[in-house]
């Protein structure tokens, strides 16, 4: 298959050129040529696959909340080709080589989309972290403030530095939700500044610089899931300048919502960190620009409509499904303050990727897996709930005038969705971390 477009997102800008596809990766890259098997109209661009790092799928054990057929479907129409599993809302969570056994055997023939998945570090499991990662885990995530969900357990400050210590003898992973319960308060009732003061930046700030401390003591990997505090970017800077090897990720939501126009009463708008005001959403933007911000991923954590329902902010579940409608809605508010598509497709594409170590993702280049989005930017249309492929279909971006929007997505070469069909294959294929450090020493270890 040749595929040819005007605009083709190739080394950090838009060139005409066609893509040569073979065996499921591509083949070759040459001039534009309006001759290809695919010739796409002036009005789309030939985006790689987009990578989501940040996914909960739920499955098994909360399938009625989103699962890996319905969610990996959702990944797909928002052009997204790659996406790591977090290791909750599962049952069970996986913070073992079982659990995420459990996991992978309940994939089988549900997954639109590459899968990978991450594991979970709680108090119980520390000392036992190698084995995950050994069993192809890309990494393992932990909370510092009470998770909301009673199977995975948050780490103290001691049981954060021992597994950061664990954690760099392999070079792995830690990524982690920073926020600190003692900053926290308890909200309920439906006024959602109310929601927002509850969970207040100094709770993200210090715990985003206990990471950073613990991490310049090990020497060890760590990376910040879904800041929402601009006061935490200065830290973070700091660090990166000092050779701390800390990345962070901001989402959809704290890019394109922001809390002044929040309606009370609404759970389809409740998250954890919560989103924030205008002024905290520029500070958000200049991070993105500046490169403090590694990746714009979803963090899609859907629910039932009865757990997300309000008014009662206190009791809603926290968490925004948005990983089919990410790049539409950071997209168009980014096209609002005049910044370039290509400005930000690096922070869907190789910063998720080179995030995981699957650096054959998210761009367009002879090797990599064919996958591909081909993506209208200047559309404009209304986002309907029922063109959602989640099991519930709820959204906080329902009803908005919104640019940009997926035609179609190619996974291995093959077409798998397009807006006028759907989803029409199911071609994913499991992402494992066979290369891993620690999977090479704990098969030396078996084999002796």
């Amino acid at each position: 298959m040749r595929i040819s477009a005007r605009r083709v997102f190739l080394g950090g800008g838009f060139s005409p050129a066609t893509v040569s596809v073979s065996d499921g990766t591509i083949a070759a890259i040459a001039p534009f040529d309006d001759d290809a098997d695919i010739v796409l109209p002036d009005t789309q661009v030939l985006l790689p696959g987009l990578v989501d790092t940040h996914v909960h799928l739920n499955e098994p054990g909360r399938t009625h909340w989103e699962g890996f057929a319905t969610g990996t479907a959702a990944a797909a129409a928002g052009g997204v080709t790659t996406v790591v599993d977090m290791p909750l809302n599962s049952l069970p969570v996986t913070t073992s080589v079982e659990a995420l056994d459990a996991k992978r055997a309940a994939t089988s023939g549900q997954l639109a989309v590459d899968l990978a998945y991450w594991g979970g570090v709680v108090p119980q499991n520390l000392g036992s972290l190698r084995p995950l990662l050994a069993a192809g885990a890309v990494g393992v995530k932990c909370f510092l403030a009470p998770s909301g969900i009673d199977e995975f357990d948050h780490l103290s400050f001691p049981e954060l530095e021992q597994a950061l210590e664990e954690l760099a003898e392999v070079d792995g992973l830690l990524i982690a939700h920073a926020e600190l319960e003692a900053h926290l308060s308890e909200a309920s009732g439906p006024v959602f500044s109310d929601f927002v003061a509850s969970r207040p930046p100094v709770a993200e700030v210090e715990a985003i610089r206990a990471v950073i401390a613990a991490a310049r003591r090990t020497g060890a990997r760590a990376h910040i899931v879904h800041v929402s505090a601009a006061e935490a970017l200065d830290l973070v800077r700091e660090a990166k300048a000092d050779g701390v090897r800390i990345t962070i990720e901001t989402c959809p939501h704290y890019l394109s919502l922001r809390a002044e126009e929040v309606p009370d009463g609404d759970g389809r708008f409740k998250c954890c960190p919560p989103i924030r005001d205008t002024a905290n959403q520029d500070a958000l933007w200049a991070g993105v620009l500046d490169g403090t911000i590694d990746a714009i991923v979803s963090d899609h954590s859907p629910a039932t409509l009865e757990l997300k329902a309000g008014p009662d902010l206190g009791t809603a579940w926290g968490g925004i499904a948005g990983v089919q409608t990410g790049l539409t809605a950071v997209w168009t508010e980014a096209r609002r303050r005049g910044i370039p598509l290509e400005a930000i497709l690096p922070l869907f594409t190789t910063g998720p990727a080179a995030l995981v170590r699957l650096e054959d993702r998210g761009l367009i280049t002879v090797g990599a897996p064919a996958h591909f989005a081909v993506f209208e930017p200047d559309l404009e249309h209304t986002l309907e709930e029922n063109t959602l492929e989640y099991r519930t279909k709820i959204s906080p971006w329902h009803g908005a005038r919104m640019h940009g929007l997926v035609d179609s997505t190619y996974l291995h070469g093959e077409l798998i969705y397009t807006r006028a069909a759907g989803l029409t294959s199911r071609l994913g294929r499991e992402v494992l971390a066979a290369a891993n450090p620690a999977r090479l020493d704990l098969d030396e270890e078996q084999a002796a």
